[in-house]
Formats: structure tokens, sequence, C-alpha cells
């Protein structure tokens, strides 16, 4: 890489950072932004999905399909994107925020180390997926565990648990919907029906009772009630459906419908055009930038249908204050515990 591929030539944040610390602060608190991970280039794909797969056997034809999307697409900006986010984070709370990613660089082990020898005593983890699953939330606190050493372990970790109806994280969607969708009704000369999409999860995964089904929708529904509020458009009910994209290759069946069999429904109804918004991601990564960009809108277009996508939140300002409001909450209820702690009564010891 000899060019940032967010322009911020200098101040690039793509070479691997662990932290980025507010500018005179002392607080012992530190937010840990937690991520899946992503490589730079196809040379690197077969150690990634040895990290993905924690060391099973992958077909090669999986391997050799994951470096053709790699070189489609370039480069993945997901560990750029995450960086600045947290940059942008810190600068707004004046806490230190380290970023940890589960299958590659920065490591979490690595982010975790850093916290310790910081001797921090509270860390807020905050999962860059808002909608709770096993499958994220459940594998990031499963590799804080593992990389903490005693005593720290998990008594001084705060997890936001899930965050998929944060108010601010749904102005932030609705904000980057408007802008796009407009665009593409003005461009397609009549409304475009949109296609709300999360990352879709192992059908096992849901049988055994993870929310992450249901939260995806409800993020949808969420934005597309803002949207519908809005003066400048005027979303209704009609207008979005629901899908999820990214099926896995293997491991069995995947929860559905999928983006092909939306489009090819909208198709059947004499549509000539769709507009994507996912929220299931704060930022570009493979999954938008080669299953949207390149997969889907070749699948369209052969379909007859043009295919549009709203700008993904990256380095969004309101994505920052919804991710400000997630620490604020949690630094008040753990200020309200210490006080109610504080006021209780001495024990009695009887003699």
């Amino acid at each position: 890489m000899t060019t940032c591929p967010l322009a911020l030539a200098a101040e690039c944040y793509c070479a691997n950072h662990k932290n980025s610390f507010a500018p005179n602060s002392a607080s012992k608190t530190a937010v840990l932004l937690l991520a899946h991970g992503s490589p730079e280039n196809p040379s690197q794909i077969p150690e990634f999905m040895n990290y993905i797969t924690g060391g099973r056997t992958i077909p090669a034809s999986v391997i050799e399909e994951v470096q053709h999307r790699y070189s489609l697409i370039g480069f993945s900006p997901l560990a750029c994107w995450t960086l600045l986010q947290a940059h942008q984070l810190s600068q707004a709370i004046n806490l230190p925020v380290f970023v940890g990613t589960r299958n590659w660089k920065p490591f979490i082990k690595d982010a975790v180390k850093a916290i310790v020898d910081g001797k921090y005593e509270n860390v807020i983890a905050i999962c860059l997926a808002p909608q709770n699953s096993r499958t994220s939330v459940g594998l990031y606190r499963s590799a804080v565990l593992a990389a903490a050493p005693p005593p720290f372990k998990m008594d001084f970790v705060d997890f936001v648990e899930e965050w998929h109806d944060e108010p601010l994280l749904i102005k932030a969607f609705a904000e980057r919907f408007i802008a796009g969708w407009q665009k593409a009704n003005l461009e397609n000369g009549a409304r475009v029906p949109v296609i709300f999409t999360a990352h879709s999860v192992p059908e096992r995964t849901i049988a055994d009772g993870d929310p992450y089904q249901r939260q995806a929708k409800e993020t949808a529904a969420l934005v597309a009630k803002t949207v519908g509020l809005s003066d400048q458009v005027g979303l209704s009910d009609d207008d979005w459906t629901f899908a999820f994209q990214s099926q896995g290759m293997s491991g069995g069946a995947w929860i559905g419908p999928t983006v092909e069999d939306t489009i090819k429904n909208l198709k059947a109804k004499g549509h000539r055009g769709v507009f994507i918004q996912p929220v299931g991601f704060v930022c570009d990564h493979v999954e938008i930038l080669y299953d949207i960009d390149i997969a889907f809108t070749g699948f369209a277009k052969t379909e007859g249908i043009k295919l549009w996508r709203a700008e993904s939140l990256n380095g969004s300002p309101i994505l920052t204050a919804a991710l400000a409001e997630l620490v604020s909450k949690r630094v008040r209820l753990a200020n309200l515990a210490k006080l109610a702690d504080k006021a209780k009564p001495p024990i009695a010891v009887s003699r």
C-alpha cells in the first residue's frame, strides 16, 4: 500500500494502529471497538480463512473464490475505516479507544494486551456489528476472555451486547438512505423499491434462539419509519422489503431470503430498479464492495434491473455520536453503581 484508500495521506490509519488516545486523558476507563477483521490483499486470504475457521480444513475452491473477490475490489478498507472510527470516537469522548479484530490485524489479543499494560481499570467493549449474535458478539466476547490474563478476565470489561435500535445509529442510516434513495428515484424517474440487508447467518444459529434475525429486521423497520417521517421522501411500508446477503459457501443452510431471489420477485412485479440499504454493517468491506457493488449489481443487470445502494456509514459524524452515546450511557451507569455502593450502610458485625 502506497496510497491511503481513505485519502488521509500521512494521517492514514491503515498501518495496523492499535489505539487512538485522546490528548491529556488520565482516565482509567478505555473503550475497545471489536470487529471481524479483513486482510489487505488476496495473498493473505489463506491465513485469514484459517483464523475464521479456527484451523479447520477449507476446500481449495473456497479459498480461490475469496481470493478472486478480493482481487476484484483491490483492497478491503475495513481496518482503515475502523481505526478512523476509533480516532473520531476518542476525540469525541476524550478517552482512549482501542481496536481489536478477531480474524486479522490488529488482533483482539494485542488490543487487550495494550489495555492491560496501560493498567486500565474499566473497559467498555462495543462490537461494531449492531445486532447481537453468538456469531459476532459471542465470538468477540470469547476472544477477549481468552486474551485477558488473571485477575482481569471479564469482571473489568463491560460489553455492549447490542445497539441495533440506538436512535443515533438509526439517524445515521437514515441520513445515508435519504441521500441515496432520492438520487436513485431521480435517475429512475419513479420510486425505486428498497431492499434492506444484513449478513446472513446459519439457520441453526437462529434455531438455537439467537436474536440476530429479529434485531436486523427491527433496525430496518426503525430506519424505514424514520425515513417515512421525513418531509424529504416519505417512505411507506409498500416501498421496502428485507433480505439477508452474503450467505456462506459451506456449512449447511443459511437464512434468507437472498438478495438475488428478492430482486427476481421485484422484477416480477414490474420494477426495473432497486435500492439496497445495508443495516448490518458500519463501513465498507468485501460484503459491500464485492457482494453488492459487483455481484448483486451484475446479477441485477442480467435481470434487466438497475441497482443503487446507500453510501456506507464509514466516517459518519452521526455514527461517531452514536458510539459516544453508548459509551456515555455505560459510564453513567457505572457512576450510579458506585454511588449506590457508597450509600449502602455498613454491615453490622455481631460480637
